[in-house]
């Protein structure tokens, strides 16, 4: 037992000796070559923060516009199709009975040609508002990469200033 307390009591010891902090190491004073470097670096950081908000900005207002403009090209197209389909099964309604199955076998053409128009109207209104998507995605990766150039050349400067 008192070989165990003996080892416990030097392993306690040891580990006080290891485990005294180093004194603090006091930090360089900063030169104004320094100071100014950082200063200049942090307003082109601000202002470079600023520009690609606005560019982030313009960007998901014409990402919105252009939703907004597809789903306006798709209601007017379903719209158009509908009108087209209405008119046709009014006018097949009309029919004689003896020609009946006949104007039957032209609204459904009607029908047929009119959701295809419509079709193909949803599609270039997507193709379009996608587009514009991929377009402002790009603009908003440019001002990121223009943003941490920014940041990169005034952390440069300030570790030049720092080495003269």
């Amino acid at each position: 037992m008192n070989k165990l307390i003996a080892t416990l009591i030097a392993g306690l010891f040891a580990t006080a000796a290891f485990a005294q902090a180093p004194a603090a190491v006091s930090a360089p004073t900063p030169t104004p070559a320094v100071v100014k470097a950082e200063v200049k670096a942090d307003n082109a950081n601000a202002k470079a923060v600023k520009a690609e908000a606005q560019v982030n900005a313009k960007a998901d207002e014409k990402i919105g516009a252009a939703k907004a403009q597809a789903n306006t090209s798709h209601a007017k197209a379903h719209l158009k199709a509908q009108k087209a389909k209405s008119k046709a099964r009014a006018k097949a309604a009309k029919a004689d009975a003896a020609d009946q199955q006949t104007a039957n076998a032209k609204a459904d053409k009607v029908d047929a040609k009119a959701d295809a128009k419509a079709d193909k109207s949803v599609i270039k209104a997507d193709a379009k508002a996608t587009k514009i998507k991929v377009d402002a995605k790009a603009d908003k990766a440019v001002a990121s990469t223009e943003t941490g150039a920014v940041k990169a050349e005034g952390k440069a400067d300030v570790k030049a200033a720092a080495g003269k």
